[in-house]
């Protein structure tokens, strides 16, 4: 696929991924790259359908199928957007990727990581990040940001305590175990210095 790269942003709700993204976007348009940003679940019709299900929290919906659906949305996300624009040499920056699904449904909803990565290595034909930066938040205040941005809570943001220290966890290790892959970067700090240490995780690919 050239020399086009696919960046990913993980971290828990609240994080601060879609402000490190759009912010990212920019930064990289700055320095002449060509990059689209994406989201997940969504960036195509067909996945943005789906999100608009997992989403709902009035719908009850089993820990298995919830896993199944938000790998058929990546797998159309990746088949119609993400491969042919990497193809095209364009960089992909993405809010959420597999690594979600391992944390949220593997950990979270204690599916385990093995099952769930083997549903998504079919849903997205093998493809991993080149570079995936795990934004790491202390849980709690992780629930604060999302309550202060006075949007009703989705089915996800809805669970406990519990579900979200186990996700957080999983991040943690997930980063331990792919250390050439995945970064992690402090959010709790000014969302400048977030960006600065973006940037200095992706310095290796910037220079390519």
């Amino acid at each position: 696929m050239g020399d086009a790269r696919l960046i990913t942003i993980e971290g828990l709700d609240g994080a601060g991924k879609t402000t490190l993204a759009v912010a990212l976007e920019r930064e990289l348009n700055g320095r002449g790259i060509d990059v689209q940003l994406l989201r997940e679940p969504g960036g195509v019709d067909a996945s943005e359908r789906i999100r608009e299900l997992v989403k709902d929290p009035r719908l009850q919906i089993g820990a298995r199928a919830e896993a199944l659906l938000y790998a058929a949305a990546r797998a159309q996300l990746v088949e119609q957007a993400i491969v042919p624009l990497l193809e095209g040499g364009t960089w992909v920056l993405l809010d959420r990727f597999v690594d979600s699904s391992l944390a949220y449904q593997g950990a979270g909803r204690e599916l385990g990581a093995d099952a769930v990565r083997e549903i998504n290595r079919f849903a997205t034909g093998g493809l991993t990040p080149d570079r995936t930066l795990v934004l790491t938040l202390d849980p709690a205040l992780g629930k604060s940001r999302s309550r202060a941005r006075a949007l009703a809570a989705d089915r996800l943001e809805s669970e406990g305590e519990d579900f979200f220290q186990r996700i957080a966890t999983a991040y943690d290790e997930l980063a331990r175990g792919e250390p050439e892959r995945i970064r992690t970067i402090d959010a709790s700090r000014p969302a400048q210095d977030v960006l600065a240490s973006a940037l200095e995780a992706l310095t290796d690919l910037l220079a390519d």
